[in-house]
Formats: C-alpha cells, sequence, structure tokens
C-alpha cells in the first residue's frame, strides 16, 4: 500500500510545485534491472528560485540553482542522488531508503560502519506530531491528527497512536529509514548550507509523509498500472507547463 501511496504523492507534489519559471522536468521515468537490483528509474530536473535563502541568491550565478535528481526506486530500497551541474563534484545530497514493516525500533538498518555510524544524527519523525510542521507549512485537511479515511478508517492519530498500532496486528505499519548523505565544498559557507538542506530534507520528508496519509482515500484503491499512467499523465502535464 504504501509503494502505491508514495508514487501517488510524488506524482500530486510534481504537478503542486511547478509554476511561474519554476518547477520539475522528467527526462525519464522508466523500469530498470541492474546486479540482481529491479525497479523504476527516474532522472528529473529542479529548477529552484524562491525555494533557497536570499544569502544563496545573491552570490548564486545563472544555472547554479538547477538540480538534477536521479533516483533508483527498487521499493523496498530507493537510492536518489541529487547533484548540481555548477558545482559538480563539490555538490551532491543522497539519500538511501529502507521501508521496513516496523515502528522504527531498528538501529543501523543501512549497516554503516562503527565510525560512520557514530557521526550519524537519528531524528525521528512523527507525523501527527504539529509540533514538526513549521507553521508556515501547516494544513488543517494535511494534519493526520485530524484527518479520518473513508475508506480504511484509519485516523485520526492521536498522541499515543503509536502505541495504539503495536496492540493493533490487524493494522499495517510502516517505516522509512532515510539515511542522508550531504557534501557542499564553498568556503566559509559549507556548514551553513549543508546544516541548511539537512533541515530542508527533514521538512520535506515532514509534510511529505502526513499528505500521503491524509490523501490515503485518493490512492488506496489504485493500482501500480493506475500509478505509472498518472506518472505518465503528469509528465505530459509539466511539459505544457
Amino acid at each position: 500500500q504504501y509503494q502505491v501511496g508514495q508514487l501517488f504523492s510524488v506524482a500530486e507534489a510534481s504537478k503542486n510545485e511547478t509554476g511561474g519559471g519554476e518547477g520539475i522536468e522528467v527526462l525519464k521515468n522508466e523500469p530498470y534491472e541492474k546486479e540482481g537490483e529491479k525497479g523504476q528509474y527516474t532522472h528529473k530536473i529542479y529548477h529552484l528560485k524562491s525555494k533557497v535563502p536570499g544569502f544563496v541568491k545573491m552570490i548564486a550565478p545563472e544555472g547554479a540553482l538547477v538540480f538534477h535528481e536521479k533516483a533508483w526506486n527498487a521499493y523496498p530500497y530507493c537510492r536518489t542522488i541529487v547533484t548540481n551541474e555548477y558545482m559538480k563534484d563539490d555538490f551532491f545530497i543522497k539519500i538511501e531508503t529502507w521501508h521496513k514493516p516496523d515502528m522504527g525500533a531498528l538501529e543501523n538498518v543501512h549497516e554503516l560502519d562503527a565510525d560512520t555510524w557514530k557521526n550519524v544524527e537519528v531524528v525521528p519523525i512523527d507525523i501527527a506530531d504539529r509540533s514538526q510542521v513549521d507553521p508556515g507549512d501547516y494544513k488543517a485537511d494535511e494534519d493526520p491528527a485530524l484527518f479520518q479515511s473513508v475508506k480504511t478508517g484509519r485516523g485520526p492519530l492521536g498522541p499515543n497512536w503509536k502505541k495504539e498500532l503495536v496492540s493493533n496486528t490487524d493494522c499495517p505499519r510502516m517505516c522509512a529509514y532515510k539515511l542522508v548523505t550531504v557534501k557542499f565544498k564553498w568556503w566559509g559557507l559549507q556548514n551553513k548550507i549543508e546544516n541548511f538542506i539537512h533541515k530542508q530534507e527533514k521538512r520535506i520528508f515532514t509534510n511529505f509523509h502526513r499528505q500521503l496519509f491524509c490523501w490515503i482515500d485518493r490512492w488506496v484503491e489504485l493500482t501500480m498500472e493506475d500509478i505509472r499512467r498518472m506518472e505518465d499523465e503528469t509528465q505530459k502535464e509539466l511539459e505544457e507547463v
């Protein structure tokens, strides 16, 4: 179910983010198979202007706010790499995700070596916790603490929803373990920008999964064939914009 919901929500978010000289181009969306890994490959270009801090806009040359995102979705494992033509090897964001049918109790799911793991900051995200949402991002119709699904009966998620879910063995559960690695090599700005990116990734993950849960009645009955058709339609719409 989550895989369908994830792909539906990505397509919806792509449409919502496009317009006014900004937005997303989809260059490729095709099946891939490599070294025993099988899934869907996408290559997108993001044009960002208003989405970056003012101090970056001031120093960013023409073309520096264009980012390439390549993603390999071999669910339950997914890998996304974001690069920038202007900064070349001095910049990347890598997001590796394992989706596990549990409540988030596993440690070091990505099997990092001990030295790397000790430098990893673990940041739990609770989609029902409004305090984790920036005030400017909050929307009542995308609040899992208020929403109840008509088709599944799930929600609203109260303050003890995780404990309640543990005792309800009939209800599916899923945790996305996301490992975010950021490199931004620019003298005087490196730490500031890397911290900003990490903060933005947490914001994106939080808002996206709140939307995904609250949109469940729109995607829960869809098949993967429906999703691929929807992705094709979204790509055509983005090209027209």
